[in-house]
């Protein structure tokens, strides 16, 4: 039998992650439900390494898997389909990449992404207006890739102090959201940000270059960095100096 789930009240502090069910249970990571999505739960989740993650018709559910996937920027694997790519469209002057003018866009692109062997989508309409929320307090951002000024592409998550979270991308176009990415890790080799938190395993975040750590790997991470200053978000075509070193 699974541990029995704690049925968080709003406001109420989180238990410890440890006490997350197990690979034996259910739904491994799964550690509460309830709560609320206010700024200052989400906030104090994605410091301890929990996040929610449920669909329509169900209660807030909170997580805190083990192991973790991240992704070190620079592992990130620049292939030579999208460095061409970025060398292409940057010398015609098509590419741009903006950060934080569209947030409202981009989370609304990725709930309408359809998603390989997933119905519905886990960015309910309670999330956007969550995030939103976050966004407007400097906590949530969109990397965002226009091509012949349109937005084709992008991503969102969550940056606080040194810890960037990775929620979810969309794109339009062939590469568009791998060259989000670039620019999100560009940016990160830059400012000094570690890992890009990516969640769970998939066989595509590991094919970019994602692995998985110990949770209290991970939390113990979480510790060191999330207390020091943010870094500015303006982008600066210095992150693709950095990210197109890589290999």
């Amino acid at each position: 039998m699974p541990t029995q789930l704690p049925y968080l009240a709003p406001g109420e502090a989180f238990p410890p992650v440890e006490q997350s069910w197990g690979p034996l249970d259910p739904l491994p990571g799964l550690l509460a439900a309830g709560a609320d999505l206010s700024p200052t739960t989400l906030s104090a989740a994605y410091r301890q390494g929990i996040f929610p993650w449920f669909s329509d018709g169900q209660p807030i559910l909170w997580w805190s898997p083990d192991p973790r996937m991240v992704l070190p920027p620079g592992s990130f694997r620049m292939r030579r389909s999208l460095r061409q790519t970025l060398a292409r469209w940057r010398d015609q002057g098509r590419l741009e990449i903006r950060f934080d003018t569209q947030f409202e866009t981009v989370i609304r692109s990725c709930a309408q992404s359809p998603r390989p062997g997933q119905q519905g989508t886990w960015i309910t309409e309670p999330m956007i207006q969550a995030y939103l929320r976050l966004h407007q307090l400097g906590v949530a951002h969109s990397v965002e890739t226009w091509v012949d000024g349109q937005l084709v592409a992008g991503l969102y998550g969550v940056n606080l102090g040194r810890a960037m979270f990775g929620e979810s991308m969309f794109t339009r176009i062939p590469d568009g959201s791998k060259l989000a990415l670039a620019a999100l890790v560009g940016f990160c080799l830059e400012h000094g940000i570690e890992w890009i938190d990516c969640q769970q395993n998939t066989r595509h975040l590991a094919s970019l270059g994602a692995h998985e750590v110990e949770r209290k790997t991970f939390t113990a991470w979480l510790a060191r960095v999330v207390d020091v200053p943010a870094p500015s978000w303006r982008f600066n075509s210095v992150y693709w100096d950095r990210v197109s070193r890589l290999r």
